[in-house]
């Protein structure tokens, strides 16, 4: 974990966003508070939270994969 609990919970992440990838999403919603949600705004940021969540998903895919062999 790139960011301490405390961290994730002054920023009001729901339970289910704290994971390894938290340290994207706080900047990431952040931004989205800033913009009012402007689906044209925090596209960076956004394409960097969702990359970090589908390789996040494939580590977990890959482990479940080799404890079953």
């Amino acid at each position: 974990m790139r960011v301490t609990a405390k961290e994730m919970a002054d920023a009001q992440l729901p339970i289910h966003a704290r994971d390894y990838c938290a340290h994207l999403l706080i900047p990431l919603n952040e931004c989205r508070r800033a913009t009012t949600y402007l689906p044209w705004k925090c596209t960076d940021l956004r394409h960097a939270y969702e990359a970090c969540e589908y390789d996040e998903y494939k580590r977990r895919l890959l482990n479940k994969a080799q404890a079953h062999h």
